[in-house]
């Protein structure tokens, strides 16, 4: 044998070698098929193929982000917004994963549009708005379920936007100012409403002791002493107008 058929053979051993040989990470694992047929699932570490017998399918277990692009979304009160979403989701079941399904990825994310669109269409606005924790949940429990098949554990789905067109935001933003303004007027009444049954309690108070009614018409003269105003306007109490009234009926019925 030649120098030459020497090195080919050893050239021919080394890709042998090279082919059989897979080293997978700790976050990988090896779908193995044997002539098109699956054998095991392998990993991680040191694979050893039979070559052209067997082949192997790398998938990853780390915890996958994928991005929801915007949907077009109608809801239940017939608006139109757009939405997106994040889908956060792992591979739990390599075989399933590879076998089941032909792209795994892309199927999570067609079903995972389709369902946004479903799930939020049937809520009004104001729940897209406020709810947004009740809905994650529903589109995370309802895309488990379908993904469970394809050996796919989606773990977390987040609403990120919810985009109104203009004209909406204007007929929010003016149900927002009148719904502030009802608040206030309905604030204001109830001060009114306190206001007038402390002043009545009040005038009850000063009605049963006259003591306390003297000590308010004194207390009154000492704040307007005390005002910087050059007109002081003295009040008379009832009780001396009443005396007036009294005596000037007692002097008209002399003179007749």
């Amino acid at each position: 044998m030649t120098d030459f058929a020497i090195y080919i053979v050893i050239a021919l051993v080394v890709i042998f070698l090279f082919s059989a040989l897979r080293v997978l990470k700790e976050y990988e694992r090896g779908v193995v098929f044997s002539l098109g047929r699956f054998w095991k699932v392998k990993g991680p570490g040191l694979v050893i193929l039979v070559p052209i017998i067997q082949q192997m399918v790398r998938v990853q277990l780390r915890t996958v982000v994928m991005d929801v692009p915007s949907q077009d979304v109608i809801s239940k009160d017939n608006v139109s917004v757009r939405v997106n979403a994040v889908v956060y989701f792992r591979v739990i079941d390599p075989e399933r994963a590879i076998i089941q399904v032909e792209d795994y990825y892309e199927a999570t994310s067609q079903l995972a549009q389709t369902t946004l669109r479903s799930v939020l269409g049937q809520h009004d606005l104001d729940e897209m708005l406020s709810a947004r924790d009740k809905l994650n949940a529903d589109l995370q429990k309802i895309l488990d379920e379908h993904t469970d098949a394809w050996g796919i554990k989606v773990m977390n789905v987040e609403i990120k936007h919810v985009d109104l067109n203009e004209s909406m935001v204007r007929a929010i933003a003016k149900q927002a100012e009148a719904e502030r303004e009802r608040r206030a007027k309905v604030i204001h009444a109830e001060g009114e409403f306190q206001a007038a049954d402390n002043l009545l309690k009040a005038a009850e108070v000063l009605a049963k002791q006259p003591q306390a009614l003297q000590l308010r018409y004194l207390q009154t003269l000492i704040d307007i002493a005390g005002d910087k105003s050059s007109t002081i306007v003295f009040p008379i109490p009832m009780e001396i107008g009443a005396a007036l009234k009294k005596l000037a009926g007692d002097l008209a019925g002399d003179k007749d």
